[in-house]
């Protein structure tokens, strides 16, 4: 396959999945072990075109971040709670993915790992859809501190690629008492001081490693998860509204037996 149509089907497949509970991670592996894809750089590739996705949010909800940030400037109790949530929750996942920065390397080129991982967060995603009934929080700022914590650490699963970190998110998000909408809204939020760290970290310990053709490949796949993301981050809240998680627990666990079935079998 022509090299730049990779680049670009990879940055649409990580706009269309980076917000669903589908893991855009897992995807990009499987996808990048079927067209061939699967050297030291496309790592590198992978994770840096994330942020692409990650920006849509930034534009899909400026108006959000403009008043937090307005808000946090005239020292508002609710835009403090919102940035406190965000940069708490972001932490435990700037530690962890420094220490494990290696071996989260190795598991993304283990493609099995990421069917495996599917086909269980899937399972886990419908018992938790039925489990949970209780809500306590409908807004991000009024998570509470420990809670917020709480759902930075259940962020970090996802690390192991397959697992989702916005599916992570949501899912401990729900069980810890916040609304549907919330916990996707929450996930965004989240997403994007993690992803940014995670872009920055792995373009810095790869940099002696990257032609500029690299660097190409990368900003092809960056503006294609761009595009597609801005169009799906709105979409996927009214979606959840409407059918909750269990469509895309189903499709984890029908592409997960997929995928393992096809790496067993080559």
């Amino acid at each position: 396959m022509n090299d730049i149509l990779t680049y670009i089907l990879l940055g649409i497949i990580e706009g269309l999945t980076e917000f669903l509970p589908v893991s855009s991670t897992g995807h990009l592996i499987l996808a990048g072990e079927l067209f061939g894809f699967n050297d030291t750089s496309s790592v590198t590739f992978k994770i840096a075109i994330q942020f692409g996705a990650i920006l849509a949010v930034l534009i899909a909800y400026w108006r959000t971040f403009r008043d937090r940030g307005l808000g946090l400037l005239r020292r508002e109790p609710q835009s403090v709670a919102f940035v406190r949530n965000i940069l708490i929750g972001f932490a435990p996942a700037l530690v962890i993915g420094v220490i494990a920065y290696d071996a989260i390397r190795a598991a993304m080129q283990t493609p099995v790992i990421v069917a495996v991982a599917l086909i269980v967060g899937g399972i886990a995603i419908l018992v938790i859809e039925r489990i949970v009934k209780i809500v306590r929080y409908s807004r991000v700022e009024a998570i509470p501190t420990g809670t917020a914590v709480s759902i930075g650490i259940v962020q970090c699963m996802a690390m192991l690629p397959g697992v989702s970190r916005s599916g992570a998110t949501i899912m401990g998000s729900l069980l810890m008492g916040v609304e549907r909408k919330t916990a996707a809204e929450f996930s965004f939020f989240l997403a994007v001081p993690t992803m940014l760290a995670a872009t920055v970290y792995s373009l810095w310990k790869d940099r002696e490693l990257l032609s500029l053709d690299d660097f190409g490949a990368i900003a092809i796949g960056f503006l294609s998860a761009f595009v597609v993301a801005l169009l799906v981050v709105r979409a996927f809240v009214k979606v959840v509204g409407r059918y909750g998680f269990a469509p895309f627990a189903w499709y984890r666990i029908i592409a997960g037996t997929a995928a393992l079935a096809w790496l067993l079998m080559r």
